[in-house]
């Protein structure tokens, strides 16, 4: 399993939200990958955070394409029931608005530290704007296209050099623009992409998409060469568009 937990690197969470908000207003839809998901705790904090920073009626916009190469992960990541143990770390007052006692188990919100309390469900406002699907990041298909935000922690640092060029390639075909990807602090946008993606904060791994011609051109940075066959997937051959997701993939709703 990976290595994550409710409201894990909150501070970089805040810092891409700065920068999200002004950009995803006006937008009809707000679609947004996290990419390496584990069994949960990543999507649904930041789904929390973006229902306290919008309004109801505004966050019916959002869908979050919550992804794992992992199929164990999808059971707990659609209900969104989670052992009291894994919620230490939500701040009082938002597990009081956001968690219920899942099938009658003991336990309150207003006393989350209790010891056996039991299993707590994420409220369906929130559940119904997350869906999981089954992806591998090297197949560089994106989940879809026109992504406002690309969260992807604790997935590149296992993959080489030119794995990770691909994957962060085929993120930057994949946003709209002026979208935006965080990625986790110690992993940092190889210096030969630089000219694709621009940092947006000094101390945090926030960057967003820089617009530059692609059609028709491979990598002209020698350190980051595309694998055979990869410009295809990652939409640099010819004017080819995105594919909205590959036939193999699952989806399953949160809601």
């Amino acid at each position: 399993m990976a290595f994550t937990f409710f409201f894990r690197d909150e501070q970089t969470l805040k810092v891409l939200l700065e920068h999200a908000l002004p950009v995803m207003q006006g937008q009809a839809f707000i679609r947004i990958w996290d990419a390496g998901c584990a069994h949960g705790p990543e999507p649904y904090t930041l789904a929390i955070l973006l229902r306290e920073r919008m309004s109801e009626m505004y966050f019916r916009n959002v869908r979050i394409h919550a992804t794992d190469l992992e199929p164990q992960f999808r059971a707990q990541v659609v209900s969104g029931i989670f052992p009291q143990e894994e919620l230490q770390r939500v701040p009082a007052e938002l597990f009081q608005k956001y968690f219920r006692p899942a099938d009658g188990a003991p336990g309150t919100p207003e006393a989350p530290g209790t010891p056996g309390a039991g299993r707590f469900q994420v409220v369906d406002e929130v559940r119904s704007r997350i869906e999981f699907t089954r992806h591998d990041l090297l197949s560089l298909v994106p989940v879809r296209p026109d992504l406002s935000l690309i969260v992807c922690k604790n997935v590149l640092l296992h993959f080489n050099e030119r794995q990770r060029c691909n994957v962060l390639r085929m993120f930057h075909g994949a946003l709209r623009k002026d979208g935006l990807l965080v990625m986790e602090h110690t992993q940092k946008v190889p210096e030969a992409l630089r000219p694709l993606l621009e940092q947006v904060a000094p101390h945090a791994q926030v960057y967003r998409k820089i617009e530059v011609p692609v059609a028709g051109t491979m990598y002209p940075w020698s350190s980051c060469r595309l694998d055979s066959g990869a410009a295809d997937r990652v939409g640099l051959s010819g004017d080819r568009p995105l594919p909205h997701r590959g036939s193999s993939h699952q989806v399953h709703s949160g809601g």
